[in-house]
């Protein structure tokens, strides 16, 4: 791909709200060139948050699955890490559906939003330390938007880190633990999951019982100020 963009166009980039057109991470810009060749029907590009613009439940992923958000556009929707997520949200009357399959589907998130630490689809799910900095800006904006009282739900360990590195505190800290509480500087709440994966699901090392507890202790954190 071509150059970096130079120091000036990359500040006023990092300083604008969501860029659906962003290729400031060359490896993956690259990648989602060959993507759009393969399968041209695919969304392909950075994928926005989905969900209420300023909402007290914050929920951060790592990066969009190959054949999920990638394809549809929208965080979780279309793919496996999906399936428990938005049955869980619409279990707890966050969600006005069970299952998300296509971003036309009419589903609607109640004083809740979903985003990841990378907006873009990284070869093998693997984000480089890097593309994950260089996205940070991303989310900073994410979580200035959350309601006082609010609740950031990390799912997995890249994505405890990159909100940690996102609020400018010492990763030291905050160590990330399932279904484990943090209380966070301004009134808010930092909440850890394992991620809601294919993998960690048939392992059971995540279960749906451990997923219900994260988002009991979520939604009575959220009450607390309502």
């Amino acid at each position: 791909m071509g150059k970096r963009p130079s120091r000036s166009l990359y500040t006023a980039i990092l300083m604008s709200l969501f860029d659906k057109d962003c290729q400031l991470c060359p490896r993956l810009s690259t990648h989602l060139e060959n993507v759009r060749k393969n399968y041209p029907g695919y969304h392909a590009r950075p994928v926005p948050s989905f969900g209420k613009e300023k909402p007290k439940l914050l929920i951060v992923g790592l990066a969009p699955g190959m054949h999920g958000a990638n394809a549809t556009g929208r965080p979780f929707t279309g793919d496996y890490a999906g399936i428990l997520l938005y049955k869980t949200l619409f279990d707890f009357g966050l969600s006005s559906q069970p299952l998300s399959t296509h971003v036309k589907d009419d589903l609607r998130l109640s004083n809740c939003r979903i985003t990841n630490a990378v907006r873009c689809l990284p070869p093998e799910n693997k984000p480089t330390g890097d593309e994950i900095k260089t996205c940070n800006p991303y989310l900073q904006d994410e979580l200035k938007r959350i309601l006082p009282g609010g609740v950031i739900l990390t799912l997995g360990h890249i994505a405890h880190n990159a909100v940690v590195n996102a609020l400018q505190l010492k990763q030291g800290a905050f160590p990330f633990g399932h279904n484990c509480l943090h209380d966070l500087p301004g009134n808010r709440w930092l909440l850890n999951s394992y991620h809601c994966s294919r993998y960690n699901t048939q392992t059971r090392r995540l279960t749906e019982d451990m997923f219900t507890a994260v988002f009991t202790k979520a939604v009575r954190l959220m009450n607390v100020t309502a």
